[in-house]
């Protein structure tokens, strides 16, 4: 282990997952002082989690990120539902979402996310501590000790802040802290596997609907062509510990595709049980619960990565900003009060989805055979129909306007994101986009209309109280010493042409506060209460 007996950190990470990884990049991003282990020796190197939503792109787009996400995964997926000897090609894609600079699902292995996620971090000077288990926990109301245990039995006694607890599904964090966790298993077993696959058309995801239930191919590339995920019939036996063979697995894919499909050498292959359970707090003191360590839910959707990730970029600008201003209390219990809401939520769109996929119930097993296949391409062949429904999938539609930190102020627009929205992109008149702006670490304050609306000392004495945690950036429309911002950007945030308004942008990309006219003073109130004196 690094440390020493007795030494101290800002905030632990435990747990080296996607959620754990990204928790330290953001603290990390903002100057803190991190320690992240895992007791595992190694990184993921199955495909596990695969689909990285839209979301999830924007945040870590300011990483700098998302491209190389992009450049290692596949956006071009086709999804082709397979019912009998019928296929029918779903449109998923070209979905009309303008406010994003990824309007897709991008297919991309775990193994891979961690990977550039790892490498990423380690440029920060961060590194992951292996073989590092966490054995014991105490703590008060102003910090915590943790006790670690090292693969060679050595123990540590590490003083933190703050701990956060990204350690999945059995964590130690969230059993040492007394958190309960609620929920229970379904009774369905399922196989998954890395696999090769002859008779079925490369570059699409396919789904092979039968009353039994479905069975999914998913492309990856890397370290086999597919992914293979199918339920085990009802009165199967098998134990979810017990080892998977490549006879077991043709003979479930014979049983959903009717011999199309011959299956050969198995990367990885495993039984496993899903569960759907959500801790009954993210919070107790100094310790945080992020990912699947707070909510864990059926892969239905691809939300659980992308659900942790943004648990982390939620918390992680908090606990910075607790650790280096004074600010509200209330500021770090936004952080349950934002974050269970979208876990409860998702845990109940996954719900439903697994339910109507794997129900024997002769009027579901109808619809998900029958029905289905011959409705869904023309249900979804428009495109604001397909736009519509991909928007909340895609997590692009997670706000938070019960938040104690959203703030509408005087003369709000009557368009545009409102406070506890997450802000659009668009493009700037200068080739920029409204996300890139406001990419940097930090609050952005947008001050959108005509230059003469606010003198110049005046937005400098706001950023020079704030200096380090507030940029401001002066959206003139047309013309003007800051960024033209052009009919696009301020139609999107609702302005009308010659008026003003203002956003207040947080440092994970939601709007804090917002209003109308030239009027500083609410903003000023917002920014001396969670951004400090």
């Amino acid at each position: 282990m690094t440390g020493a007996a007795g030494s101290e950190t800002d905030v632990l990470v435990v747990g080296a997952g996607p959620t754990g990884l990204t928790m330290a990049r953001q603290l990390a991003r903002h100057g803190v002082r991190v320690r992240l282990v895992d007791r595992a020796l190694d990184r993921v190197h199955e495909s596990r989690a695969l689909a990285v939503q839209p979301r999830t792109l924007e945040v870590l787009a300011g990483f700098g990120l998302a491209d190389k996400m992009v450049a290692a995964g596949n956006r071009a997926v086709r999804l082709i539902v397979h019912a009998g000897r019928r296929e029918r090609p779903v449109p998923l894609f070209n979905l009309g979402l303008p406010d994003t600079a990824y309007p897709y699902l991008l297919f991309l292995s775990q193994a891979e996310t961690e990977r550039l996620l790892g490498d990423h971090l380690a440029t920060l000077g961060v590194s992951v501590e292996r073989g590092v288990e966490l054995v014991g926990l105490d703590r008060s109301d102003r910090a915590a000790v943790a006790t670690l245990r090292d693969r060679d039995g050595r123990e540590e006694r590490l003083s933190a802040r703050y701990v956060v607890g990204c350690d999945g599904a059995h964590s130690a964090v969230r059993q040492f802290a007394g958190i309960a966790f609620e929920g229970g298993a379904y009774p369905q077993t399922f196989v998954l596997a890395d696999l090769e696959v002859d008779g079925v058309e490369p570059g699409g995801a396919h789904a092979f609907l039968a009353g039994r239930g479905l069975l999914f191919l998913f492309p990856l590339g890397h370290p086999a062509s597919w992914r293979m995920v199918a339920m085990r019939p009802s009165n199967d036996a098998t134990p979810p510990t017990a080892p998977v063979h490549l006879a077991e697995l043709q003979t479930l894919a014979d049983a959903y595709a009717g011999g199309a499909l011959r299956l050969r050498d198995p990367v990885w292959a495993t039984n496993f049980r899903l569960h759907h359970r959500a801790a009954a707090a993210y919070r107790a003191g100094p310790v945080f619960l992020a990912g699947d360590a707070a909510h864990i839910h059926s892969p239905a959707g691809a939300q659980g990565m992308n659900t942790g990730i943004q648990d982390a970029v939620n918390l992680g600008w908090k606990l910075a900003q607790a650790l280096h201003t004074d600010v509200d209390p209330a500021l770090l219990d936004s952080y349950h009060a934002e974050r269970a809401p979208v876990g409860r939520m998702v845990l109940r769109f996954s719900d439903r989805a697994f339910t109507v996929a794997t129900s024997t119930n002769p009027l579901v097993r109808f619809a998900r055979t029958r029905l289905a296949p011959a409705l869904l391409p023309a249900v979804l062949a428009p495109r604001f129909v397909r736009a519509a429904a991909f928007r909340t999938v895609a997590q692009l539609a997670i706000r938070y306007p019960r938040s104690p930190l959203s703030t509408d102020g005087p003369q709000t627009p009557r368009g545009g994101p409102r406070a506890g929205d997450r802000l659009p992109d668009a493009q700037l008149a200068d080739g920029d986009t409204l996300h890139r702006l406001t990419a940097a670490p930090g609050w952005h304050l947008l001050l959108c209309g005509p230059p003469e609306g606010w003198p110049a000392h005046e937005v400098d004495d706001l950023t020079r109280r704030h200096r380090g945690h507030l940029t401001a950036h002066r959206l003139v429309g047309t013309s003007g010493s800051g960024p033209e911002a052009g009919a696009q950007v301020l139609r999107r945030l609702g302005v009308t042409p010659g008026t003003h308004a203002v956003y207040l942008v947080r440092p994970d990309g939601h709007v804090g506060y917002r209003a109308g006219g030239t009027d500083l003073t609410g903003l000023r109130a917002y920014l001396h209460r969670w951004l400090g004196p």
